[in-house]
């Protein structure tokens, strides 16, 4: 071999040498890929890496060949696992094609410069591979998937009661039954693009730790209000976002559970002009029901004690940031329904899951519901508690005053992953709508989407309710969304399904298989879920990672949906638990007769760690003092009184690369028509300019669809206005084609749901841009509004 005298010659070798270094992972690998079962492509191609290395090293033109015949070979093979799927193609095709490149550009030193045959067929066919390649990536990406021509306006719903008034959002979802729509229409189709900022505030609340407040305000007359991360209540000027009030309740650090989340506060009005007859209330993270008045922001002095009630008397002994409440609550003829947000995975006999009621003026209980003990209504007789584990009601809960109903998408057991010791009413309850009497606070009925749940499948999306139109009329109906992807529609009084569902038969096994039930339900009206993935679903930046999660992917247990945990090997759960819809929820167009859902499409890596290697890894529960005050969602859960503690890789992602193993798109966004369930478009949601390998974002405009939390609203101008995603901006989207019509980049992440108001005429879009630590967006404290410039 003759030493390089040059650097150009020293630049080829150091391509062999990387090629060498590059084939050797891939034969390993490969081996390794083959003995579990999977493919084998990666350890030819390695030798190919290899060999085609060590003739560069000798600067023999026989390299190049070699790796030619890899480059057409792969093409090949690429194109018969998974066509032309622009994101699929990535890890196969395009880095092979950027080395192709520099291939061609060796060329002059590995051959005779009058041999340029090879140097052009080469280089023409690698800049058309390249080409070709982001050409189908951007044309994939880009193009949301249509199944017809949705009209303008078609009159398939009517509903004039639950309308948001035009110029207020008076609750969380817009109203209590949470269509998340605003009749306004001065922002339309047509003008939207010319969308501009018109006040920004900041809150000044900035947890050092587990950001993501996840806000969405209300509007009342001329005021904004809202809470920050750590549950100060502010209100502002409408016109202007200037601050009007501010009560801090004191929040302590370790009160924050998972996240220091406050998504948003309660409007209650009495008759009268007496003080506080307009009323805020928020729950707070360490559990308290506060309010103030709405016009000073000074505590209630006749609610509770001076605007203050404890929620967790008779829940027992707890640590600080094991009960609290994250979502507002809900306020139905003059009692206000809350649950608590218990932090799970820490222990079996975790504080109560109880559902109380409060009289909205005086802060009385007026009912306590424990799923467990049917027969008790108030606080628990001296030395008792309520029923300790049972299934919370962690996120927003609908209402219908009509009715008196209020509905409760309920929660897990403690101990998400195991269910040998849950009881008969734990089973029944369990990720449930639970639909309860308002006045008692009495079970009327209940609907279970998952059987004996070891999956971390509770319900977080709060119930929407709509007139379901149906061959004899209009029925009073309810839409549940479910991390699953299942969209089931309910007679919201009685609680029969109005679409089909069906039993079909899941995987049984794992570790407690007596407790696995043969069947789970389905729905038929309509599915977020995508086919079962396989190996060839595997993703990475480069063939070397794809092939080690084809590795993971291979020696994993996975049959489909609802496979069993298991602790001999990993198992796939997928969706994984922030998969389908969570507390982000639906949002319906009641003019046009639509649904529109964004939803997680990511996959979990799961296993349960035998109690004796849980404690070797020092995975301990909160209130032990071994156990770190760091965030207890990012190693593995103790679930203490259980056999198993559980290692959960939430998104199946990479260790130093940070990709997720699944290929893209990780989130997306869909059309539904109302009436049939049939898919009016699909599309990712969410682009890669902020995402990226190892954390560094790509800039790069794509529609990757990355993984998203929270909602959208949709205006009757015909647009959806959503951010949600990792991409930290907020778009709005043409109702009727599913394409983006405009959009801005926000400080912070904007994982939260937009509302829209008016005032003066003027109609505004608010977004609360304050970032997620679980989402990986950047921090902020940000609250934005936009609007159309003003008439000169």
């Amino acid at each position: 071999m003759k030493k390089p005298t040059n650097y150009k010659e020293w630049a080829v070798f150091a391509l062999g040498l990387f090629f060498i270094l590059f084939g050797l992972p891939m034969v390993i690998g490969g081996i390794w890929l083959i003995v579990v079962g999977g493919s084998w492509y990666y350890l030819p191609a390695g030798t190919a890496f290899i060999v085609s290395g060590w003739q560069l090293i000798l600067r023999r033109r026989l390299g190049a060949t070699i790796y030619a015949a890899l480059f057409v070979a792969t093409i090949l093979w690429s194109l018969i696992e998974v066509g032309l799927n622009g994101w699929a193609l990535v890890p196969r095709v395009f880095g092979l094609s950027i080395l192709l490149l520099l291939i061609v550009a060796a060329l002059p030193i590995l051959q005779p410069a009058r041999s340029g045959r090879l140097f052009t067929v080469l280089g023409l066919s690698s800049f058309a591979t390249v080409v070709i390649a982001l050409g189908i990536l951007l044309f994939n990406a880009g193009h949301p998937t249509m199944n017809r021509e949705i009209p303008k306006v078609s009159l398939t719903l009517t509903v004039a009661t639950d309308m948001p008034l035009d110029n207020d959002w008076p609750a969380y979802g817009g109203s209590y039954h949470a269509k998340r729509f605003s009749s306004l229409i001065q922002v339309n189709r047509d003008n939207v693009g010319q969308l501009e900022r018109v006040w920004e505030f900041r809150t000044g609340d900035l947890p050092a730790q587990r950001w993501g407040a996840e806000t969405t305000p209300l509007k009342i007359d001329d005021s904004v209000y809202l809470c920050s991360a750590r549950n100060i209540l502010i209100a502002l000027n409408a016109r202007t976002g200037e601050e009007r009030w501010r009560y801090d309740p004191k929040i302590a650090d370790d009160a924050i559970p998972y996240t220091a989340a406050c998504r948003g506060v309660a409007y209650y009005a009495t008759t009268g002009s007496q003080a506080c007859a307009k009323r805020i209330i928020e729950g707070t993270l360490d559990a308290r029901l506060i309010a103030v008045d709405a016009i000073t922001g000074l505590p209630c002095s006749d609610f509770g004690d001076n605007g203050n009630v404890n929620t967790t008397r008779g829940m027992g002994k707890m640590a600080a940031g094991m009960v609290s409440m994250t979502s507002p609550p809900t306020i139905v003829r003059g009692v206000i329904v809350v649950g608590h947000q218990i932090l799970d995975g820490e222990r079996r006999d975790a504080p109560s899951g109880v559902i109380q009621g409060f009289d909205a003026v005086t802060g009385e209980l007026r009912w306590a519901w424990d799923l467990a003990r049917p027969d008790l209504s108030e606080r628990p007789p001296q030395g008792e508690t309520y029923t300790r584990g049972t299934a919370n009601m962690w996120t927003i809960a609908s209402g219908d005053e009509q009715l008196g109903l209020v509905y409760l998408p309920m929660g897990n057991s403690a101990a998400d992953y195991n269910s040998r010791s849950r009881s008969v009413k734990e089973n029944q309850y369990s990720s449930a709508l639970v639909a309860l009497d308002v006045t008692t606070g009495k079970p009327v009925w209940h609907f279970q989407t998952v059987h004996r749940d070891v999956w971390d499948y509770d319900l977080g999306s709060q119930a929407t309710l709509v007139d379901f139109p149906t061959p004899t009329g209009a029925v009073p109906a309810l839409i549940l969304p479910s991390k699953q992807g299942e969209i089931y529609i309910l007679d919201r009084r009685t609680g029969a399904p109005l679409t089909g569902v069906e039993e079909r038969l899941v995987p049984v096994g794992g570790v407690e298989p007596e407790q696995r039930t043969p069947t789970q339900p389905f729905s038929l009206y309509h599915t977020l879920r995508k086919t079962d993935i396989t190996e060839k679903d595997m993703w990475g930046m480069s063939p070397i990672d794809q092939m080690l999660c084809r590795i993971q992917f291979r020696q994993a247990t996975y049959n489909g949906i609802y496979t069993p945990p298991t602790t001999d090997s990993h198992w796939i759960q997928y969706p994984g638990y922030n998969g389908g819809s969570d507390w982000g929820g639906v949002s319906v167009d009641p003019q046009r007769g639509i649904i529109i859902a964004n939803y997680n499409d990511m996959p979990n890596y799961n296993r349960l760690v035998p109690r004796k290697e849980a404690k070797q890894l020092g995975w301990f529960p909160r209130d032990d003092p071994r156990q770190p005050t760091g965030n207890p969602k990012d190693e593995g859960a103790a679930q203490i009184g259980v056999p198993y503690a559980v290692d959960v890789n939430a998104g199946w992602r990479m260790p130093y690369t940070g990709l997720l193993c699944k290929q893209p798109p990780w989130g997306g966004i869909r059309a539904i028509d109302l009436a049939s369930g049939k898919t009016l478009w699909d599309r990712p949601l969410g682009t890669a300019r902020a995402n990226g390998p190892f954390g560094i974002p790509s800039m790069l405009p794509l529609d990757i669809g990355t993984p998203n939390n929270g909602g959208s609203v949709i205006t009757a101008g015909g647009l959806v206005f959503i951010a949600a995603a990792t991409d930290n901006l907020i778009r709005a989207i043409d109702i009727s084609t599913g394409k983006t019509v405009w959009q801005d980049v926000l400080p912070a992440g904007g994982q939260a749901t937009p509302m829209v108001y008016a005032i003066d005429g003027r109609q505004y879009i608010v977004i609360v841009a304050a970032g997620h630590h679980f989402m990986e967006t950047p921090i902020g404290d940000y609250i934005i509004a936009y609007a159309l410039p003003e008439a000169n």
